[in-house]
């Protein structure tokens, strides 16, 4: 008796007795409720922002006969949220991740501007483009095909990517904040700080947030994000900030104007299945090329991210694989899949997972509860990017502090591995683009090993991926597409 007695009280004292800590394991994977609570949410308030920015670039593309931009603009909102809750739901009982996903920035760029905007494809055809993509993903995924590309990845570029995202999230974080700035000489220099008082607010809010990580405190990174938006509330009612800083622009001189919200469209029948009338009257050559680039960007985006943000949770093995990775790979072919059925673009693994992974998330429940949260934001779609930029971006700052640390699992001393790892490094942040650092460094690996007499080290299959990054970077930098 006293023995069930006591392993009574220790499975309650680990949330044993949640039906959530015998799904997801918590046990084992060393967490509990709270932990994983914690850390969804701080997931959730990094990549929030794409709820507005989404719709923003998607909206310069997707024009709907009889209905405005405003309107359109919601239904992508609605659009973003459920493709969100369906990958990152998946990604949860599935693959048992911490991994959150979401309409993909960059791949929603070169949806609306290159494909859409700059090849004159109706957007329809765009997202056709993307239900192919993701159904071969699916298909490769189901057959173990992906899995075994992923793990063709040299081990340097693997060890590498880590450092590489903190980095790429780092300046993308110091851009928001206003602390780096765009310059015609030297392409990015130090902002005007004690002229900017967002970026003074952004400054103390990152500073309080280290502060805060370095005493331990759960949720620091939440607790930094609340007060720098309310300060920065503050300082908009004040006269200090100007109101369209913030996301909605609701908040002006002396209080919040309700009637700067949009009335949310909830109605979203002229996106869903929309891809299906893309395919009539397909030019073969051209969108094949569009395929292609989605399906490179999104393959090797998704396999840098869960390369880097497993690395930075120790998820990896002794060869620098992330065991079972078919699955968050399913999750993320499946949410791609329903991304072009609901109306939008490429769907995949976003890197601010970091955040979360970083306050301790170590199981699906973290995604569970982030596709939870962005359930919610439907009730609150004109609200649901209500935090600043700058306030929510301050943790992809901390979070890019704490990956560089992976750069000391690299073989500085073997050229043959500093050259690949140092192109994957630099080639992310230089082109905004994890894919590219990626292939920079797979396409470099072969070549360098071969320079230095060890060719053995080189399997059949790297030396076909480094051909295959070799004619994407043909295709991508000659005109044909981009």
């Amino acid at each position: 008796m006293g023995s069930s007695e006591s392993t009574a009280n220790q499975t309650t004292s680990t949330g044993g007795d949640s039906w959530f800590a015998d799904y997801f394991g918590f046990e084992e994977h060393g967490t509990d409720l709270k932990t994983e609570i914690v850390a969804g949410i701080t997931t959730f308030l990094t990549m929030s922002y794409i709820v507005a920015v989404n719709p923003a670039i998607m909206s310069a593309a997707v024009k709907i006969e009889g209905y405005s931009t405003g309107q359109v603009i919601q239904m992508l909102a609605v659009v973003t949220i459920l493709a969100s809750v369906v990958a990152t739901t998946v990604m949860a009982f599935y693959a048992n991740r911490p991994f959150a996903q979401a309409p993909g920035l960059g791949l929603n760029a070169f949806f609306a501007f290159t494909v859409v905007l700059g090849l004159g494809i109706p957007w329809q055809t765009a997202l056709a483009a993307v239900f192919v993509e993701g159904i071969v993903f699916i298909i490769l995924t189901a057959v173990g095909a992906r899995e075994y590309v992923v793990r063709l990845i040299p081990e340097p570029v693997k060890f590498s990517v880590g450092t590489g995202i903190g980095l790429f999230l780092g300046i993308i974080g110091l851009q928001a904040m206003g602390v780096v700035t765009p310059d015609e000489a030297t392409m990015v220099t130090l902002g005007s700080l004690a002229q900017s008082p967002v970026a003074l607010v952004s400054i103390l809010g990152l500073f309080l947030t280290l502060g805060l990580y370095a005493r331990g405190v759960k949720g620091s990174i939440i607790i930094g994000i609340v007060a720098t938006t309310l300060v920065g509330f503050a300082l908009t009612f004040l006269g200090v900030v100007k109101p369209e800083v913030l996301a909605g622009a609701f908040i002006q001189e002396g209080g919040i104007n309700a009637g700067a919200l949009p009335a949310a469209t909830y109605d979203i029948t002229p996106l869903v299945g929309a891809f299906l009338s893309g395919f009539q009257n397909v030019e073969a050559f051209t969108f094949a090329l569009v395929v292609f680039t989605f399906f490179f960007v999104d393959f090797f985006d998704t396999a840098g991210t869960l390369v880097g943000v497993g690395q930075a949770g120790d998820f990896l093995d002794e060869d620098g694989n992330l065991p079972d990775v078919d699955k968050p790979l399913m999750a993320d072919a499946v949410g791609t899949t329903a991304g072009g059925i609901l109306g939008t673009s490429t769907v995949t693994t976003y890197i601010e997972s970091a955040t979360g992974v970083e306050e301790g998330g170590r199981t699906g429940m973290t995604a569970l509860v982030v596709a939870g949260l962005f359930l919610v934001s439907l009730v609150f779609v004109p609200l649901a990017a209500a935090i600043p930029m700058y306030a929510s971006h301050l943790a992809l700052v901390v979070i890019a502090i704490l990956m560089l640390r992976n750069v000391v699992e690299i073989q500085w001393d073997d050229i043959t591995h500093a050259v690949p790892a140092g192109l994957t490094i630099m080639i992310m942040p230089f082109t905004f683009s994890i894919a590219y650092g990626i292939a920079a460094g797979i396409l470099s690996y072969p070549l360098v090993k071969a320079a230095a007499g060890e060719l053995d080290d080189v399997s059949a299959g790297q030396w076909v991926l480094a051909l295959a990054f070799l004619g994407y970077f043909a295709v991508r930098t000659s005109g044909m597409v981009g």
